[in-house]
């Protein structure tokens, strides 16, 4: 099995006869071509401590499903209206499955230069911008297999750009809707904030499906320009089966700040890629990670923040819990490199067991080419707290509820970030319903 996935190809002229029958832009066909010529020659991901041989990351069914759309916020399926403030909301994307569904923007953002478009269609409208930072900064096209993969099959996703000195006061939100066993999600999200403005991102990837055998390749890039802030909330939870790679990218320039909370709570076998790259002086990143696994699932979790600006400072914050036969691997990296004084790296991971067969691993390293610096790690792997348990049932709370308050404490760091009330209310059912399942 091992060996057929490494043999696996892409077929160029199928790839682009689709993209040409679709109308794309000569710029994203080029993308596709130069993705496709490089496939073969990549080395596969090799995510530490977990082995991937045998994951089918490629061999997808059709690479673009048509789903409906909607023409108002009266006709978006309830699942979806849950998860948006209906009265409030002023910036919602939808996507059904690999279809641009519906998408609403405040008028005055338009005014003001603010872009917000489905990802294929910024390619042909804003070329300008897509050539300048479309996997050019973050992630590259020839990082690996399955940036190659995702480059050639892109099939979803989201360009957001912010002008200079333009504050979003209010959320952009995405909301992806997968019902559809046969609709592979390739999703590329890029966001740019340029100099001195604000924005907050946050995306939600749901399903109702109990399983899907498709693929699962997402892509984000977050470029921060001088004196700009990004903070990007999501909530991930896709079915099981569903064989994943999410690679998540920040690049920061002077005095920028990119704020990360995201609950990670697919039933898949993931691998999750999120760095990012202090380019600048005083450049600040915070990462929060929440997720819960059930079942056999199997994740790893690779965050890392690497410096390269003096006096720039990050801090790393992973929250899991593990039940029933599920494993995670959680590697943490914050990385000083030389020239980068006064930077201060900080991380904590922590990972609490609920079963005997759930496997946790918490690995914290620090990277350090630079003399004049601040670093510190924590990590703990272990099991629920026998000591608060009896604290909470002493006082005639039952034994389960006190569990459920105990879990709920420890992710509560991340919860609490996530920047939309209904994405909080999303994040804390989800919550409830893979712990006490």
């Amino acid at each position: 099995m091992a060996t057929e996935l490494n043999a696996f190809e892409l077929n160029k002229e199928e790839i682009i006869a689709e993209a040409n029958t679709r109308g794309e832009s000569e710029f994203l066909i080029g993308k596709r071509k130069e993705a496709v010529d490089k496939f073969d020659s990549l080395d596969m991901i090799k995510p530490d401590k977990t082995k991937v041989d045998k994951w089918d990351f490629f061999n997808v069914t059709s690479p673009v499903v048509e789903s409906s759309t909607y023409n108002s916020l009266d006709e978006l399926p309830e699942g979806v209206k849950e998860l948006i403030d209906l009265d409030n909301s002023k910036n919602i994307y939808v996507q059904h499955n690999n279809t641009p569904a519906f998408l609403r923007i405040d008028e005055k953002l338009k005014a003001k230069g603010v872009i917000v478009e489905n990802i294929i269609d910024a390619a042909d409208n804003h070329p300008e911008l897509l050539e300048k930072y479309f996997m050019t900064e973050g992630v590259k096209i020839d990082e690996n297999k399955l940036t190659a993969y995702h480059a050639a099959l892109l099939n979803g996703g989201v360009f957001i750009y912010v002008p200079k000195d333009v504050h979003i006061e209010d959320p952009i939100q995405m909301v992806v809707l997968h019902d559809d066993k046969e609709a592979s999600l390739f999703n590329h999200v890029l966001l740019v904030a340029d100099e001195g403005s604000e924005v907050t991102y946050v995306e939600n990837y749901f399903t109702n499906l109990e399983s899907s055998t498709e693929k699962l390749n997402i892509v984000s890039e977050v470029i921060a320009l001088n004196n700009s802030k990004v903070t990007y909330g999501s909530v991930d939870f896709l079915p099981k089966e569903m064989t994943g790679y999410v690679n998540r990218r920040g690049v920061a320039s002077d005095d920028a700040n990119i704020d990360w909370a995201l609950g990670l709570m697919n039933d898949s076998n993931i691998i999750y890629d999120n760095t990012t790259y202090l380019n600048g002086d005083r450049s600040e990143s915070d990462l929060k990670i929440v997720t819960v696994g059930r079942g056999e699932t199997k994740a790893n979790f690779t965050t890392q923040i690497i410096h390269y600006g003096k006096d720039s400072n990050a801090h790393i914050l992973k929250h899991g819990v593990m039940k029933d036969s599920a494993t995670s691997i959680f590697n943490g990296i914050g990385y000083i490199k030389h020239g980068a004084t006064r930077a201060d790296a900080q991380q904590e991971s922590r990972i609490l067991m609920l079963s005997e067969k759930a496997r946790g691993d918490a690995n914290p390293i620090l990277l350090i080419d630079e003399d004049d610096v601040t670093a510190g790690h924590a990590a703990s792997v272990g099991r629920v707290d026998e000591l608060q348990l009896f604290y909470l049932m002493s006082r005639g709370i039952e034994k389960r509820e006190a569990e459920r308050l105990v879990i709920h404490g420890f992710l509560d760091p991340v919860v609490k970030a996530l920047p939309i009330e209904s994405v909080r209310k999303q994040l804390k059912e989800i919550i409830e319903l893979k712990v006490l399942s």
